[in-house]
């Protein structure tokens, strides 16, 4: 099965990404998680998408569709695979159908815009390992240091409250119309996300048919 899974920045898309790729034993690919590791290994196309993801815009199409096609052509892709951030335009959409790729499933995470800021604003992330925490759903035990490697924690560039904003802004400019174009297609569904992680995942997986 292939799927695409979309939602605003902070919907929850990694949090059900994860049940998912378990569920259907799917490698879950995220350019999110791509990006960062070009950027923390500081590689031409890391710098380069980083520029863009500190100011919170849309990392180039070209740049983008280069990567995730490559990711794709791996061994692990071909009994099927789940997109996470991909595509996030018109544009990308579009050359993923001229590729010949076949999508079976396309699921947006609607979440409120205030509990996305609420949300993302609260996170920390450590300097070292990467772990994430929540200033109030997910303290660490120590304040400002990881639990897991003890690090020090931070609120990314990107979680700032005015980053975030403009991420959604780009997200209703250029993003959500997929919902629309994947709709046409009759391959779009819809989870509305609740308070509650699990309830959203069930309703998620029954949304798939699990």
């Amino acid at each position: 099965m292939n799927i695409i899974l979309l939602g605003a920045p902070g919907a929850g898309k990694g949090t059900e990404a994860s049940k998912i790729v378990d569920t259907y034993k799917l490698p879950h690919i995220s350019t999110g998680d791509i990006f960062r590791e070009n950027i923390k290994n500081q590689t031409p196309i890391g710098v380069q998408a980083k520029s863009y993801i500190d100011q919170g815009l849309l990392v180039p199409d070209e740049v983008t569709c280069k990567i995730v096609e490559e990711r794709i052509s791996r061994e692990d892709c071909k009994n099927g695979y789940m997109l996470d951030g991909f595509p996030r335009t018109i544009a990308q959409a579009e050359a993923l159908d001229k590729s010949g790729i076949d999508i079976d499933c396309v699921l947006t995470l609607e979440v409120g815009d205030e509990e996305i800021v609420e949300r993302l604003s609260g996170r920390l992330e450590c300097k070292i390992c990467g772990s994430s925490f929540h200033k109030d759903h997910r303290k660490p035990k120590a304040e400002g240091v990881c639990d897991n490697c003890g690090g020090t924690l931070r609120t990314r560039e990107d979680d700032k409250p005015d980053v975030i904003r403009a991420r959604l802004k780009t997200y209703y400019e250029q993003t959500a119309p997929l919902k629309e174009f994947y709709a046409k297609k009759g391959m779009l569904k819809t989870v509305i996300g609740k308070n509650e992680i699990a309830s959203t995942s069930a309703e998620v997986l029954k949304v798939l048919g699990v």
